[in-house]
């Protein structure tokens, strides 16, 4: 089968632990916005434990080992998180950090990546976003440049039940995900 027929599988994580997280729920808007060949599932990374290098030394733990099982099985990655203090929220940090790791056998190396934020503020977390992209660059990810997503006052676009409303955002993430497919199979098609 082609490069252009095969199923692109992204692997979706939010950086947000909050129930009623935009972010979250951008992520679960991104799986009805879904280009055809393309499936997406998305994994709670509430489990992971923070990274202690003590613990490489030893039988890792299953949380962490299942999160670089589900990024290795996975031909692209789309990461959603809110912005902390001007900087990458932590819980998406920790992630790519122990998935970074010689331990896990690094499997965020050479991944295609799209980034997405969502926030109550006039930025959408582009600040977060831009300091996620250092992170990407010094793990040898692939992240997508073009389209970028920022979802600003995030309030006003999703309903009481966390239901993307906005027609501009939808398209916008619609965009993002049939990107993220053509990004990551032209990366691919070099691997034959």
């Amino acid at each position: 089968m082609s490069s252009q027929g095969k199923v692109v599988k992204i692997l979706g994580m939010a950086g947000s632990l909050r129930r009623g997280s935009y972010n979250k729920a951008a992520l679960r808007a991104a799986l009805e916005l879904l280009p055809e060949g393309a499936e997406l599932k998305i994994i709670d990374l509430a489990p992971i434990p923070f990274l202690n290098e003590d613990l490489e030394g030893q039988t890792l733990p299953d949380a962490v080992l299942e999160l670089a099982a589900d990024v290795k099985a996975a031909d692209a990655l789309l990461l959603v998180s809110p912005e902390y203090n001007y900087s990458v929220a932590p819980v998406m940090k920790n992630a790519i950090d122990w998935v970074s790791r010689p331990s896990t056998g690094a499997p965020v190396s050479g991944k295609p990546v799209a980034l997405m934020s969502a926030s109550t503020g006039m930025f959408g977390g582009a600040r977060g976003q831009y300091h996620l992209r250092q992170t990407c660059v010094v793990c040898n990810m692939m992240p997508l440049n073009k389209p970028e997503v920022f979802i600003m006052q995030a309030q006003n676009k999703f309903d009481q039940d966390s239901k993307l409303t906005d027609d501009y955002t939808r398209n916008a993430i619609r965009k993002l995900l049939q990107s993220l497919v053509e990004w990551t199979r032209l990366l691919n098609s070099d691997k034959g």
